[in-house]
Protein backbone atom coordinates (compact mmCIF):
# COMPACT_ATOMS: atom_id res chain seq x y z
CA UNK A 1 0.00 0.00 0.00
CA UNK A 2 1.23 3.46 -0.57
CA UNK A 3 0.34 7.06 -1.15
CA UNK A 4 -2.15 8.13 -3.77
CA UNK A 5 -2.64 11.82 -4.45
CA UNK A 6 -1.62 12.83 -0.95
CA UNK A 7 -3.73 10.22 0.85
CA UNK A 8 -2.43 7.26 2.76
CA UNK A 9 -4.25 4.05 1.81
CA UNK A 10 -4.70 1.75 4.78
CA UNK A 11 -5.81 -1.84 4.28
CA UNK A 12 -9.25 -2.69 5.67
CA UNK A 13 -7.78 -5.41 7.89
CA UNK A 14 -6.02 -2.73 9.95
CA UNK A 15 -9.40 -1.65 11.38
CA UNK A 16 -11.55 -4.67 12.16
CA UNK A 17 -15.25 -4.03 12.39
CA UNK A 18 -16.62 -3.75 15.93
CA UNK A 19 -18.07 -6.92 17.31
CA UNK A 20 -21.84 -6.85 17.37
CA UNK A 21 -23.45 -8.64 20.25
CA UNK A 22 -25.73 -11.36 19.04
CA UNK A 23 -29.30 -11.46 20.23
CA UNK A 24 -29.58 -14.10 22.94
CA UNK A 25 -31.06 -17.35 21.80
CA UNK A 26 -34.47 -18.26 23.06
CA UNK A 27 -34.73 -21.02 25.59
CA UNK A 28 -34.59 -24.51 24.17
CA UNK A 29 -35.77 -27.22 26.53
CA UNK A 30 -35.69 -30.98 26.12
CA UNK A 31 -36.88 -33.67 28.50
CA UNK A 32 -33.28 -34.43 29.34
CA UNK A 33 -32.48 -30.80 30.20
CA UNK A 34 -35.70 -30.36 32.19
CA UNK A 35 -34.96 -33.53 34.16
CA UNK A 36 -32.08 -31.71 35.88
CA UNK A 37 -34.67 -29.46 37.56
CA UNK A 38 -36.90 -32.27 38.89
CA UNK A 39 -35.30 -32.14 42.34
CA UNK A 40 -35.04 -28.34 42.44
CA UNK A 41 -36.30 -26.63 45.62
CA UNK A 42 -39.70 -25.55 44.24
CA UNK A 43 -41.01 -22.86 44.56
CA UNK A 44 -37.82 -21.08 43.57
CA UNK A 45 -36.58 -17.83 42.09
CA UNK A 46 -34.43 -17.60 38.99
CA UNK A 47 -31.30 -17.22 41.15
CA UNK A 48 -32.28 -20.23 43.29
CA UNK A 49 -32.67 -22.38 40.18
CA UNK A 50 -29.36 -21.24 38.70
CA UNK A 51 -27.60 -21.92 42.00
CA UNK A 52 -29.21 -25.36 42.25
CA UNK A 53 -28.26 -26.19 38.65
CA UNK A 54 -24.63 -25.24 39.21
CA UNK A 55 -24.39 -27.21 42.47
CA UNK A 56 -26.08 -30.29 40.99
CA UNK A 57 -23.82 -30.37 37.93
CA UNK A 58 -26.47 -29.60 35.32
CA UNK A 59 -25.26 -28.99 31.77
CA UNK A 60 -24.43 -25.43 30.77
CA UNK A 61 -27.52 -25.39 28.51
CA UNK A 62 -29.78 -25.60 31.58
CA UNK A 63 -28.01 -22.66 33.20
CA UNK A 64 -28.13 -20.63 29.98
CA UNK A 65 -31.86 -21.28 29.66
CA UNK A 66 -32.45 -20.19 33.25
CA UNK A 67 -30.42 -17.01 32.73
CA UNK A 68 -32.85 -16.04 29.96
CA UNK A 69 -35.79 -15.93 32.37
CA UNK A 70 -37.18 -12.43 32.70
CA UNK A 71 -37.77 -11.70 36.35
CA UNK A 72 -35.22 -12.31 39.11
CA UNK A 73 -37.78 -12.00 41.92
CA UNK A 74 -40.61 -14.10 40.48
CA UNK A 75 -41.31 -17.40 42.23
CA UNK A 76 -41.64 -20.38 39.92
CA UNK A 77 -43.83 -23.16 41.28
CA UNK A 78 -42.52 -25.86 38.94
CA UNK A 79 -40.96 -26.62 35.58
CA UNK A 80 -44.34 -25.92 33.94
CA UNK A 81 -43.91 -22.23 34.85
CA UNK A 82 -40.63 -22.16 32.95
CA UNK A 83 -41.51 -24.52 30.10
CA UNK A 84 -45.28 -24.35 29.54
CA UNK A 85 -45.16 -27.26 27.05
CA UNK A 86 -43.52 -29.58 29.58
CA UNK A 87 -45.07 -33.01 28.99
CA UNK A 88 -47.00 -34.50 31.86
CA UNK A 89 -47.87 -38.15 32.52
CA UNK A 90 -51.15 -37.62 30.69
CA UNK A 91 -49.23 -36.71 27.53
CA UNK A 92 -47.85 -40.23 27.27
CA UNK A 93 -50.08 -43.09 26.21
CA UNK A 94 -48.90 -45.50 28.83
CA UNK A 95 -51.35 -47.73 30.64
CA UNK A 96 -49.82 -48.46 34.05
CA UNK A 97 -52.41 -51.14 34.81
CA UNK A 98 -51.08 -53.37 32.03
CA UNK A 99 -47.72 -53.79 33.74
Amino acid sequence: MGKSEGYLIIPKKAFPSPKIKEKPQTMFWTLELASYLEEAPWPATKDDLIDFSIRSGAPVEVIENLQELDDDEELYEGIEDIWPDYPTKEDFFFNEEEY
